[in-house]
Order: C-alpha cells, then structure tokens, then sequence
C-alpha cells in the first residue's frame, strides 16, 4: 500500500491556531517535509510532536520531491507544512502535490490557518467575491499585473513584505487608482494591526511609520466606498 501525502495547515502566528487533527496527524505521519525545519521544529516543540522533519523549500523542491515520492511509493505517511498557513498558497508545495498525484498516491487536506482568509474576513471589506494575486512581480511584469487587477470587478488581495510595502501601496495608488484599501499586517500575532482607507491615506501612515512584519492588501473594486 502506497503512503499518503497530507497537506497540513499551520498556525500564521498563534501557535495555538492549529486543529487537533492536524496536531494527531504530525504525531502519526512516519516524515514531515518542512519549508525550514528551525521555524517548524518551535511548532512541533511546542506540541512535543517528535516525528522526523527534512527540509522542502523552493532551493530543493525538484529533488526532495523525487526523494518524498520514493517514501511514499514504500508505503511511508508524509505530512508537508510551511512556515506559516496553508502550503502551495504563495509557499513551497505544488510539485509534490501535483506529482503525487499524478503518481496516484493519495493526498489529503488537513485544513487550518491562512493569512489569505483571515485577512479578508476581518479587513471591512466585501469577500463575496476575490481574487488572491499573491505576491507581485518585483520588476518584469509588474505594470502589466497592476493594470490587470485594475479591470477586475472584484477585491483584490496581494501579499507583501515589510521592506516592499510602501511601494506596492504607492503603484496600487498608481495603476488602481486611490481606491479603499484594508492593509493587515502580523495576523493572529501581539501585534496585529489592521487600518482601512483610500490608497492614498494608507500611504500616509505607512510613510510616517517603520514597516513590520508580513502584510496582506486587500483592495476594493473600483467604485467601492464604505
């Protein structure tokens, strides 16, 4: 019988964010692939789950994959875990699923924390409808992205790093024009922190404060005003 691949989800911040089956399937597995095995071995720590953990990350994913494959071909149960959230969303996973699955190895859900939905339901501004764009180019493509989440009838939502929020504010101002924005940053953490505005009110205070922290912009369609 061949093993099977859980795609389990983990705290954002939290660390008791995190479901009881996901706890009893970390325990269980025979391997945990982790995006960086000193981040996750404080979440395993913390739940004195002793299973063994090997890196996945984007440096070796090709390879690992092949190698996590093998494991679960000789019946082995494997859980992946990222740093934070719910794998293959803007972090490590795809090829191991993707392979696995086409490999016909079982592979199974083990829902829990994302930024992406936490931060749409606390931002104040309307989920009925999205598009998660993920992180944006740095350079190639950016414009082009920009000007393509502009035409969407929808809310858009983007993942940004501290050191590059304040641009990314300043071209959404830019190509989207001064729509209403909800910027959340260290969800579920001591510090978390959510303002809402116009493009150009939530530039101001990011201008005249030092970024912190893992940000997600939730962007309202064009015409939206609270």
């Amino acid at each position: 019988m061949p093993g099977t691949l859980y795609v389990v989800s983990t705290p954002i911040g939290n660390l008791e964010d995190i479901t009881y089956r996901a706890v009893s399937v970390l325990n269980e597995v025979d391997l945990i692939a982790a995006e960086d095995t000193r981040t996750s071995r404080v979440l395993l720590s913390h739940y004195n789950i002793k299973t063994r953990i090997v890196s996945y990350h984007e440096h070796n994913e090709r390879s690992r994959a092949d190698s996590l494959l093998s494991d679960l071909g000789k019946g082995k149960n494997i859980a992946l875990i990222t740093d934070a959230g719910t794998p293959c969303i803007s972090d490590p996973g795809y090829l191991l699923v993707h392979t696995a699955r086409l490999a016909g190895y079982p592979v199974q859900s083990v829902p829990g924390s994302s930024s992406l939905t936490a931060a749409l339901s606390i931002s104040g501004l309307p989920a009925e409808q999205f598009y998660y764009s993920g992180f944006l180019p740095r350079k190639k493509g950016r414009k082009t992205r920009l000007e393509f989440l502009a035409s969407l009838p929808v809310t858009v939502v983007i993942f940004e790093s501290p050191h590059r929020v304040l641009k990314t504010i300043l071209d959404i101002e830019t190509y989207m024009g001064n729509r209403m924005i909800s910027l959340c940053r260290e969800l579920t953490k001591r510090f978390e922190e959510v303002i809402i505005g116009t493009a150009e009110d939530i530039r101001s205070r990011v201008e005249n404060s030092t970024p912190r922290g893992e940000y997600v912009i939730i962007v309202a369609k064009e015409g939206y005003n609270l």
